[in-house]
């Protein structure tokens, strides 16, 4: 803060038998110059906007007139703040009285303000009304909070002339109602109010997920040192002494625009990424399995050419007699059932953490254990199997209702070691797997009959579980070079 802790010239209130004008020994000076501007009568002519400003001005002086009247009956924040309405008033009366021919208003004008200068702290006095500096900035939705109604008036037809939207709150609670229903742009904030007061409504404002990059200057005729690092603490972005100077205000205000429109545009790019990455989530999970958009788009290099060498248990599965249906259903036809039959399918392989490689035709190639290696890949493989078999109860019951025919599929597994990467050109290319494993489980899905699921011996031998085994037996393969161990798997055991 540029402000120093120090004795205010506003001291607290005299009790019974002190001399005020001891206490406050601008007293007599200002109540000299509210004496002579309440005896000015308003000029005729004077425009609209200029006679506003005389009239709240004309009632702010009553107002202080009374307080130096009576001052142990008033707080020293009740007489800052009276002092603030009073100078706040004057000098956009003064800003108006060259253009308005009300000469006769300018010299006592002008004892007034200085009259109000003196009664300031100097710690708020480093530069005078302004000196004639100009803040230029992007105008923006101000929340004004304050109890005083002439405080909240005086806030609002300043920051009015100076390009802004204003709107005002009398209380914590309607302040926060209105951050609820608007896109503020900074809060204006008196700390003392009845009810929910300032330092509440701070707190509220920084512990909300939509309003806590809002700024916030709290406005203050007190000059405790600790209230003003609490309020810093508990996020305020500026504080400022009552009476404030209009220049410096503008110039916080100016500051937190610009900090809250970066906020913003900070906010919308998150979004708009987050959007992006959605959209290339839903497109490419169409071709490709989840992990492999995530290896993706959280590991650019995930896109090179090559692979690694991975241990996986691979799971190719086709539709038996899939041509005669073919030639027994118009093209159509075809397509509805097989899309039915792929996506639910589909939904179970990914259920069970599965890649799929890609469909060909009525055939399914999906491997479990790249991108990412699981310790239970083929117990996932072989359940996701059985179910895929399971699932076809409900899919031939659907077919039946609309005249297709019944669809009977085998399923072969295999484990063993495979090349898994992108495959391809730089110009087209995408995450497949090649070797001698991928060749033995298509020469095992060959020999599977429609409604079975068989495992080759090397999937076997990495099960955890303890499954219902039939029909073990050997084959011999075109290519291979010794037979085959294989095994249909029945179900899970109890």
């Amino acid at each position: 803060m540029e402000h120093e802790a120090q004795e205010s010239t506003l001291p607290v209130p005299p009790g019974p038998g002190t001399d005020a004008a001891t206490v406050y020994p601008w007293r007599e000076a200002l109540l000299r110059a509210i004496g002579e501007l309440l005896d000015t009568e308003i000029p005729a002519g004077l425009p609209k906007l200029a006679h506003e400003d005389f009239t709240s001005l004309h009632r702010a002086a009553e107002d202080m007139a009374g307080m130096l009247a009576d001052t142990a009956a008033h707080s020293r924040h009740d007489v800052r703040n009276q002092l603030s309405a009073l100078r706040g008033y004057g000098e956009m009366l003064a800003e108006q009285l060259p253009a308005s021919g009300a000469e006769t208003l300018d010299a006592p004008l002008q004892r007034l303000l200085l009259a109000t200068r003196s009664a300031e702290d100097p710690a708020s006095l480093d530069v005078e009304s302004g000196g004639g500096i100009t803040i230029v900035g992007e105008p923006g939705f101000i929340l004004a909070v304050d109890d005083r109604l002439e405080n909240r008036e005086l806030v609002a037809r300043y920051l009015s002339r100076c390009g802004h939207s204003v709107v005002t709150a009398a209380s914590g609670e309607e302040a926060l109602v209105i951050l609820g229903q608007a896109d503020v742009d900074v809060v204006l904030l008196d700390l003392l109010m009845p009810g929910m007061d300032g330092h509440e409504v701070l707190q509220r404002i920084k512990e909300h997920p939509d309003w806590h990059a809002t700024p916030v200057i709290v406005i203050s005729g007190h000059q405790d040192m600790q209230g003003i690092i609490r309020c810093i603490e508990a996020g305020a972005d500026d504080y400022l002494f009552k009476p404030f100077n209009p220049v410096l205000l503008q110039a916080r205000i100016k500051a937190g625009i610009e900090r809250k429109r970066w906020h913003d545009r900070e906010e919308q790019y998150r979004q708009q990424l987050e959007r992006n990455e959605q959209f290339i989530r839903a497109t490419f999970g169409r071709y490709l399995s989840d992990e492999i958009v995530t290896d993706i788009l959280e590991r650019p290099e995930g896109l090179d050419l090559g692979g690694k060498l991975r241990e996986v248990t691979i799971l190719m599965s086709d539709i038996r007699g899939f041509t005669t249906l073919c030639e027994q259903l118009e093209p159509t036809e075809v397509v509805r059932v097989l899309n039915r039959y792929l996506g639910a399918m589909t939904d179970i392989i990914l259920s069970y953490q599965g890649t799929i490689d890609e469909f060909i035709g009525d055939a399914i190639l999906a491997v479990f254990g790249a991108p990412q290696h699981r310790e239970d890949d083929a117990d996932r493989a072989v359940q996701c199997a059985l179910a895929m078999q399971a699932a076809h109860e409900e899919l031939n019951r659907q077919n039946a209702q609309e005249g297709f025919p019944a669809l009977h599929t085998g399923i072969a597994l295999n484990t063993g070691q495979v090349i898994a990467g992108n495959i391809g050109s730089e110009r087209r290319s995408k995450y497949g797997f090649v070797g001698h494993a991928m060749n033995v489980t298509a020469r095992i899905e060959d020999v599977t009959r429609g409604d079975d699921v068989v495992i080759a011996d090397a999937t076997l031998q990495k099960l955890r579980g303890h499954y219902r085994i039939d029909d073990s037996r050997e084959i011999r393969a075109p290519g291979m070079d010794g037979p085959l161990h294989i095994h249909r798997v029945l179900g899970d055991l109890p």
